[in-house]
């Protein structure tokens, strides 16, 4: 059976899980999650986990990603992007070097109020599903952080493209309406793309098409998901049964932090942490 983790450089116009749909689809197997989702008018990075890999998949969710965005000043809309109802349009005084002051606004940790065209619960009701019935209700800011923004060009006349790099949980749209706001004259997202997620890049994705016609020999194994973590070979034949059977061992000459372990013979056991000696597993990834 399929197991690994496939790129895929997202289509406009498609949702995250009908992407998973299609992968299903193509390599007849059941067990498919996605790492994080994409708005349908983004495009770009969509991990997509196969087989016994989706048990990798929270690790995708909870790193940072990159995105190439497209900010137009002087509209607002009810969704925060161009795909939504304009609810108002101002006259844009701002120059380029006013915008690139305004990103330094939202460098570093900042809050958010989520939108309310986003899949969040409260009091157990989606907040699209709300919005969509014309109501809106209070929303808590957020925290997240953004690591890195930088104005890359003037696209147009009221139209920029930046570039930012953020945590878990952020979104670009409200980025772009906050960044309005502070400019005063609104602003909202005409242009989403990501180009990093989970460590992976842009030149790593396949499109559809080519999952179509190259299958499952593009999938790429569970154990690039951590690359950026130190590998470690379990040292004998039991140490690497105990490992196995869900069990720490110990290591006096191992370092304290995160580890891709190993079995004698090449295979991914599992994700650990080495702590004073005793390298216990995170997440054990057997036949991943």
């Amino acid at each position: 059976m399929p197991n690994g983790i496939l790129i895929i450089d997202k289509p406009q116009n498609w949702t995250s899980m009908d992407v998973c749909a299609k992968i299903r689809g193509i390599l007849h197997e059941k067990r498919v999650g996605h790492g994080g989702t994409l708005d349908p008018m983004a495009t770009g990075v969509l991990p997509v986990f196969v087989g016994q890999a989706t048990r990798a998949v929270e690790f995708a969710e909870n790193s940072r990603k990159e995105y190439v965005a497209g900010l137009r000043l002087g509209q607002v809309t009810d969704t925060q992007d161009v795909t939504g109802e304009t609810l108002e349009t101002r006259p844009v005084t701002a120059s380029r070097r006013d915008v690139e002051a305004a990103l330094g606004c939202f460098r570093g940790d900042i809050q958010q109020i989520p939108p309310m065209y986003s899949a969040i619960k409260i009091g157990g009701q989606k907040l699209y599903d709300l919005a969509r019935r014309g109501k809106e209700v209070e929303r808590r800011p957020r925290p997240v952080t953004i690591y890195e923004l930088e104005l890359l060009e003037q696209a147009g006349e009221t139209d920029y493209l930046f570039r930012c790099v953020c945590s878990k949980g952020t979104y670009i749209r409200t980025l772009c309406h906050d960044i309005g706001q502070t400019l005063g004259c609104g602003g909202t997202l005409y242009s989403l793309r990501r180009t990093m997620a989970a460590g992976y890049t842009t030149a790593q994705a396949h499109t559809l098409e080519e999952v179509q016609e190259h299958g499952e020999s593009l999938l790429q194994p569970v154990d690039t998901l951590f690359a950026q973590y130190p590998a470690y070979t379990v040292p004998s034949a039991g140490k690497e049964n105990r490992v196995r059977n869900g069990g720490a061992i110990t290591d006096a000459s191992l370092p304290d932090g995160t580890y891709r372990v190993y079995g004698k013979n090449g295979d991914f056991l599992c994700l650990s942490r080495a702590e004073h000696g005793t390298l216990t597993s995170i997440k054990n990834f057997f036949g991943a």
